[in-house]
C-alpha cells in the first residue's frame, strides 16, 4: 500500500507543479518545481522508492524517445543537418572523452569506465526542459528546431555510448574495434527493427480494422504500445532498443501521412500523448527530488573514497564538472557553426559567422534532464562478482547536480542572451500554410460539387442539398480569396442541416486527403501538415457529434 500511495503522491505533485509554477512571482523552470515537490514527498514518506534500473529504463525511455521522433519537424531536421549531426554525434563523443577524462582526473578513485559512463549519460540534452524555460523567454524557432533535432539523435548516441561504458565497467575490459563493430550492429538492427515493427503493426491494424471494425480507443492503445514493443524486441535481439524507439517514432510520423486514422481518433490520441509526455517527464523530475536526500547522504559517504574527508568536495566536483561540460559544448558549437557557415558561403549562400550570443545561447540551452536521470539511475546495483557497483551513488549525485545547475544557468542566462536575438527563420512556413489551405479548399469544393451532383434530379431533397452546397462552398471560396455572394433565406436553413453536414464532411475529407498528399510530395512540411490536419480534425469532430 505504501508504494501505491507514493505513486499517487508523485502524480499529485506533477499535477500541482503546473499551478505552482504559474503562482510563483518569479520565473522558475517547471522541472525545478517538480524536483522541489519530490524532496517534500521524501520528507513526508521518510523512505525513498527502490528502483529496478532495467524496469526504470523500460518504463520511461521508449515512450519519450518515440514521441520525440514522431513530432520533430522532419524538414527542419534535414535542412539543418549540417549543424544538427555534428552536435548529435560529434559533440557526444567529444563530451564522453573530454568529460570522462576530467571526471577521472578529479576523482581517481572512480574507475575510468564509470567516469566515461557518467560522461556518456551527461551528453544527451533535454528539449523538454528548454521548452519550459522558453515559455517565458522564447527561443527563436529555428534554434529550437536545432536543439530538438540534436536531442532526438544524441539521446540515442549518448545512451548507446553509456551502455558500452557500463558493459566495460561490469566486465573490466574494452576493445575499441569490437565496440565499433558492435555499435554498427546494434544501430543498424535497432533502426531496422523499429521501422519494421511499426510498419507491420500499422498495416496489421489497418487490415483488421477494414475487415472487422474496431473500438475507438484501439488505435490509441496501439500507438502507446508500439514504442515498448519496438524497444523490447530490439533488446531481445541484442540491438539498440533506444534507436528502435526513435526509429519507430519517425516511422509513425510517415505512417500518419496516409490519413487512414479517423479525425476523432487523431484528436483524442494527441490529447492522450500530451498527457503522457507531461506525466512521464514530471514523474521523472519528481522522482529525482524524492531520491535527492538519499543521493546526498550516500554521495557524502562515498566521497571519502576519493581521498577527501570534507563533503564540501562534492560541491567542488559538481561545479567543476558543470563548468567543464559548458566549456566543451561552447567550443564544439563555435567550431561547428563556423564550419557550417563556411560551407554555406561555398554554396553561394549569404551567411556570416555566428554571433557570439548565438554560440552562448546554444551552449546554455544544452540542459540535461529526464534522459540523463533515467540513464544514471539505471546503473547496475551490483557487479557480476556480487560487489557493489563502484561509485554509483557519487555518479548519480554528479548527474543530479549537472541537471540542477544546467536548469538554473539556462533559466538565468537564456532570457538575457535571447533579448533581440534573431536567426534565419523558416521563411516559407506561411507560404506552405497558404498552399495547404488553398489546395485543401479547392479539393473540398470539387468534392462538394461531386456529392451534390450525385443526388438524383427527381429527389425531394435536391433543392435543400443545392442550398447547403452553396453555403459550404461559400466558406471554401472565401478561404481562397474569392467572393461568393449568394445568400440563403434564414427560414429555410434548418431544413438543410443534414445535407450541409454531409457536404461539410465530404469537403473536409477531401481537404485532408489533399493536405496529406502535399506532405507526401514534400510540397509542405510534416509540421505544417499536422497543424492544418488538426484544424480539419477538430471541425470534423464537431460535425460528427
Amino acid at each position: 500500500m505504501a508504494s501505491i500511495e507514493l505513486v499517487l503522491a508523485m502524480l499529485l505533485a506533477v499535477l500541482a507543479s503546473g499551478y505552482l509554477q504559474r503562482m510563483l512571482p518569479w520565473s522558475v523552470p517547471l522541472p525545478l518545481v517538480q524536483i522541489a515537490l519530490g524532496a517534500v514527498i521524501s520528507g513526508v514518506f521518510h523512505e525513498g522508492a527502490t528502483l529496478d534500473p532495467d524496469i526504470f529504463f523500460l518504463l520511461f525511455l521508449p515512450p519519450l524517445l518515440f514521441l520525440d521522433g514522431w513530432r520533430i519537424p522532419k524538414d527542419g531536421l534535414f535542412r539543418d543537418r549540417g549543424v544538427i549531426l555534428p552536435l548529435a554525434f560529434g559533440l557526444v563523443v567529444f563530451t564522453v572523452v573530454g568529460a570522462g577524462l576530467l571526471i577521472h582526473w578529479m576523482i581517481p578513485a572512480m574507475p575510468a569506465a564509470v567516469a566515461f559512463a557518467l560522461a556518456a549519460i551527461l551528453s544527451p540534452t533535454d528539449p523538454v526542459a528548454v521548452s519550459s524555460i522558453a515559455k517565458r523567454a522564447p527561443v527563436p524557432r529555428r534554434l529550437m528546431h536545432i536543439l530538438e533535432g540534436e536531442s532526438l539523435l544524441n539521446d540515442a548516441s549518448g545512451l548507446v555510448c553509456f551502455r558500452f561504458a557500463v558493459a566495460a565497467a561490469m566486465t573490466g575490459s574494452f576493445s575499441l574495434a569490437k565496440a565499433s563493430m558492435t555499435f554498427l550492429w546494434v544501430a543498424a538492427v535497432g533502426v531496422a527493427l523499429g521501422v519494421g515493427f511499426t510498419l507491420l503493426v500499422s498495416r496489421a491494424q489497418n487490415a483488421l480494422s477494414r475487415r472487422f471494425g474496431e473500438e475507438s480507443g484501439t488505435p490509441i492503445l496501439v500507438s502507446l504500445l508500439i514504442p515498448f514493443g519496438a524497444y523490447m524486441i530490439a533488446e531481445e535481439a541484442h540491438a539498440s532498443g533506444i534507436l528502435a524507439a526513435v526509429a519507430a517514432g519517425i516511422t509513425m510520423s510517415y505512417v500518419e501521412l496516409t490519413g487512414r486514422v479517423l479525425a476523432t481518433t487523431r484528436v483524442q490520441r494527441t490529447a492522450v500523448w500530451d498527457m503522457l509526455q507531461f506525466t512521464l517527464n514530471g514523474v521523472v523530475f519528481v522522482l529525482l527530488g524524492e531520491q535527492l536526500p538519499g543521493i546526498l547522504r550516500e554521495a557524502a559517504e562515498s566521497v571519502q573514497e576519493a581521498g577527501h574527508l570534507n563533503p564540501w568536495w562534492l560541491v567542488v566536483y559538481a561545479l567543476a564538472l558543470n563548468a567543464g561540460l559548458v566549456a566543451l559544448r561552447m567550443l564544439w558549437v563555435w567550431v561547428s557553426l563556423r564550419i557550417d557557415a563556411r560551407a554555406a558561403r561555398r554554396r553561394g549562400e549569404a551567411r556570416g559567422n555566428p554571433h557570439w550570443r548565438v554560440v552562448a545561447a546554444a551552449s546554455l540551452a544544452g540542459v540535461r534532464g529526464a534522459i540523463t536521470l533515467a540513464g544514471v539511475l539505471s546503473l547496475p546495483l551490483l557487479l557480476p562478482n556480487g560487489r557493489e557497483f563502484p561509485a554509483r551513488d557519487l555518479a548519480i549525485f554528479l548527474a543530479t547536480s549537472v541537471i540542477l545547475l544546467s536548469l538554473v544557468l539556462a533559466s538565468i542566462g537564456l532570457p538575457r542572451l535571447l533579448v533581440g536575438l534573431r536567426l534565419p527563420e523558416d521563411s516559407d512556413d506561411q507560404r506552405q500554410l497558404d498552399l495547404a489551405r488553398r489546395e485543401g479548399a479547392t479539393a473540398a469544393i470539387a468534392a462538394i460539387d461531386r456529392a451534390q451532383h450525385a443526388i438524383p434530379d427527381d429527389s425531394a431533397d435536391t433543392d435543400l442539398y443545392a442550398q447547403a452546397a452553396v453555403r459550404v462552398m461559400a466558406l471554401y471560396e472565401h478561404r481562397i480569396g474569392e467572393r461568393f455572394g449568394t445568400a440563403v433565406e434564414a427560414t429555410t436553413l434548418h431544413k438543410a442541416d443534414r445535407a450541409e453536414r454531409e457536404l461539410r464532411l465530404a469537403g473536409l475529407e477531401a481537404e485532408r486527403r489533399r493536405v496529406f498528399e502535399l506532405a507526401r510530395q514534400y510540397a509542405i512540411s510534416d509540421e505544417v501538415a499536422r497543424r492544418v490536419v488538426r484544424e480539419i480534425d477538430l471541425l470534423e469532430a464537431r460535425y460528427r457529434v
